[in-house]
């Protein structure tokens, strides 16, 4: 009796500590459980924040006027400011500089232009923002130079030595010297001017009082310490008159395309890059009959023109190349309206960006890629005459027709960024047609980035599909067989061996798929594709022959063991492949079968595509899909296949309605995490494919995934900018696209276990 006490004691005890363990074990569980979900959670609002302020609304301040002292007898033409926006410049008609504080309109600074004596300007210019070049027009057919100059110093606080205090002192300088220069050499004032200047010379083109169209070209000369430019006329030419008369002209900042509006609604464009045979490309009507074109302004790079009209609207009109390889004046889009007619376009200086004023005190903000209306602002009642932007775009400064000179702080960081710019199709600048675009950097500094999620995500996407087209069926049908038909002895080399395949790093096999696997494709693509066609005919034909071969040799080989008389005939057609394919690419195909894709069918084919990722991709993925697949196949109960078997069912019959319906939720999840890891490679796809960012689904093209992208060009961006955040919103996509597909195959996978739970 003691010892059946001491016994139940005993075991008491055991009890209790074993509850105690599962009680702990519960609660550490649950604590990994909820610290997962967590940490997902946790990454997930990350990148939501991160990408959140790509989609802030931009938002300007109210206008405020600034009290500034100007001559009433000199009209303002135009308006500038300083990087820093502490400083802006008013340049009257007759050559008087205003120089302000932008924060009060304090005068800081009176110039006045070097104009010669006795001669008055008849017109003015200004070239491109971002060198800030303008010239005045003279009424004796000259012109004068100049551009307005901020230099920046340092000086040590009087009141904290360990801090220095910034000061910009404004000013004028003459790149080509204060003399001016000779246009019109009959001395006819400059009633229309336009004017670009770099360091190699200057184009003037200019409409003068008798209604000719000159251009003329001078040639800059430097001393050898740089010190002091010269310039002398290169060239002078005549255009051809133009009907109605020249409204306005606009000269791309290259100087090699010039543009004249005339007769209120026509646009001429003439090839001008060389001076000495200025060609008239074509003319065409930019508005309809009864409407009229009221402002005219080309963007940032000088490639579209933003037409305004008196009736509100406004265009953006670029060269396309078409047919033939000529280039024609195509309108690209349009904006929203104003509700009257458009009086000033004012272009940002380095974005596709423009401000828009309209005759009732109208200022609206518009980006021109993205075809967005940013912003919405009043003048308080006067029409806009004259307007400009800071050199960073985030502030401008305008005034009005009665004289009233206003500024306000705009915060527009990423205005490119739009629902329809990144997953849509953008007519970029020098494109034939709108297409899928992501081109995030170039050498050239008029490079408008380009910012297209969906080549990327279509990539991810075709990586995967090719990669799955090459595993499921391996790793799928290679696990039913190694759990079900395969000798132990044998499935315990097998299954170790593909198993620990998954350790090899996946940077290995990029490496391989580079620099091995895409030339031997290429060298025998009709090999490789006859290969990947006959393979799975040659299991069917050999498990045919097997059947068909007497007894007495079939017996000899041990049940379990038949999967190993595949290895000769894999490598027996392999090789036949590869043999055949040079003479059948000389017979069928000129000798060079990839040549002939090119040529012949108009495929685009590059060495490193997507049939080298697909099979490297593959191999890859298959012993995730092998191990889990394999695991779910052989851990169906026995009793289950045992009792199919006793009733009279063949082992095949068995497989499919009992084995495979019981390990479906596990072939399932398999095949989802093969999924999710073909989603997610970085390496192979990096060092496999091209890299190029394209939407087709050749097979021999290549592609760019969103993980691919984020590791090559993370490095390279800078924070905060609007490529940086468009990475983690491609991380955000990543992680959005694994969750849905995890949390629908989680779905499928309990519907499937509750259905055939009962067999």
């Amino acid at each position: 009796m003691e010892k059946i006490e001491a016994s139940i004691t005993s075991a008491g005890g055991y009890t209790g500590r074993r509850m105690a363990k599962d009680k702990l074990f519960k609660y550490v569980m649950t604590f990994g459980g909820l610290s997962v979900i967590v940490a997902i959670s946790t990454i997930f609002f990350y990148l939501v924040s991160v990408v959140a302020p790509l989609f802030m609304p931009s938002h300007m301040d109210d206008l405020k006027p600034l009290a500034i002292s100007v001559a009433a007898d000199q009209a303002t033409v135009h308006l500038a400011m300083e990087e820093q926006v502490e400083i802006g410049a008013r340049f009257a008609s007759r050559g008087g500089v205003t120089f302000f504080s932008l924060a009060d309109g304090t005068r800081l600074l009176q110039e006045q232009v070097g104009l010669p004596k006795s001669v008055a300007a008849s017109s003015f210019a200004a070239g491109d923002p971002r060198k800030r070049i303008m010239a005045y027009g003279l009424a004796d057919g000259r012109l004068v130079l100049f551009k307005d100059d901020y230099k920046v110093t340092f000086t040590q606080d009087p009141e904290d030595p360990k801090k220095d205090v910034r000061s910009i002192s404004p000013g004028l300088v003459y790149p080509l010297g204060t003399d001016a220069l000779v246009l019109d050499d009959a001395g006819k004032a400059l009633k229309r001017l336009a004017i670009q200047h770099d360091d190699d010379g200057t184009t003037a083109v200019a409409f003068t009082q008798d209604n000719r169209l000159l251009l003329g070209y001078y040639a800059s000369e430097s001393d050898f310490t740089g010190g002091s430019a010269t310039s002398r006329r290169a060239a002078l030419h005549e255009l051809p008159k133009l009907d109605g008369g020249v409204d306005q002209i606009l000269l791309e900042v290259k100087q090699r395309d010039l543009y004249v509006l005339h007769g209120g609604r026509f646009i001429s464009h003439f090839d001008v890059q060389d001076k000495d045979n200025p060609v008239l490309k074509q003319a065409v009507a930019v508005v309809p009959e009864g409407e009229r074109v009221t402002a005219l302004s080309l963007l940032s790079g000088g490639f579209s023109i933003v037409v305004g009209t008196d009736k509100g609207n406004l265009a953006q009109w670029f060269q396309v190349r078409g047919a033939g390889n000529v280039n024609t004046l195509t309108r690209i889009r349009s904006f929203k309206s104003m509700p009257a007619p458009i009086a000033f376009l004012a272009p940002e200086h380095a974005r596709k960006g423009f401000l828009a004023g309209d005759t009732k005190g109208g200022v609206n903000l518009y980006y021109a890629t993205s075809e967005r209306l940013l912003v919405k602002a009043d003048t308080g009642g006067g029409a806009v005459r004259v307007a400009s932007f800071a050199p960073r775009a985030n502030a401008i400064v305008l005034e009005t027709d009665k004289g009233e000179i206003q500024a306000a702080h705009i915060e527009n960081e990423y205005p490119e960024i739009s629902f329809g710019a990144l997953w849509g199709k953008v007519w970029y600048e020098s494109y034939e047609k709108p297409d899928y675009l992501w081109q995030s950097a170039a050498a050239n500094s008029d490079f408008e980035p380009k910012f297209s999620i969906a080549p990327l995500t279509f990539g991810t996407l075709k990586a995967a599909f090719y990669a799955m087209l090459v595993a499921v069926p391996l790793a799928v049908l290679g696990a039913i067989f190694a759990a079900y038909f395969m000798s132990p002895k044998m499935r315990s080399v097998v299954k170790p061996s593909i198993e620990i395949m998954e350790a090899l790093p996946t940077v290995i096999l990029g490496f391989l798929a580079g620099l091995w696997l895409a030339p031997f494709v290429d060298n025998n693509l009709a090999g490789t594709l006859m290969a990947l066609f006959f393979l799975p005919f040659s299991f069917i034909i050999t498990a045919y022959l097997w059947h068909r071969l007497p007894r007495r040799l079939t017996g000899r080989v041990r049940p379990g063991w038949e999967a190993a008389l595949l290895l000769p005939v894999i490598v027996l057609v392999m090789w036949l492949a590869v043999s055949l394919g040079h003479p059948i690419e000389v017979a069928f195909f000129g000798g060079d079968m990839p040549r002939w894709v090119s040529n012949e069918l108009g495929w685009t084919y590059e060495q490193r595509n997507s049939l080298v990722v697909g099979i490297a991709m593959g191999f890859a993925v298959i012993p995730t899909i092998f191990s889990i697949a394999e695991d779910a196949v052989f851990s169906v109960p026995k009793h289950l296949s045992s009792g199919s078997l006793a009733l009279g069912a063949t082992p095949w019959q068995t497989l499919f309605h009992v084995v495979l319906l019981t390990a479906s939720p596990g072939i399932f999840s398999a095949i989802m995490v093969g999924m999710g890891r073909a989603v997610g490679e970085t390496m192979i796809v990096l060092m496999a494919t091209g890299n190029t960012a394209v939407m087709d689904l050749s097979i021999f093209t290549g592609f760019r995934t969103l993980s691919a992208n984020i590791g090559v060009e993370m490095p390279e961006a800078a924070v905060g900018s609007t490529h940086y955040l468009l990475l983690f919103l491609s991380a955000l996509v990543l992680f959005a696209f694994t969750f849905f597909v995890n949390t629908l195959a989680e779905l499928v996978r309990q519907r499937l276990r509750e259905k055939y739970s009962s067999i």
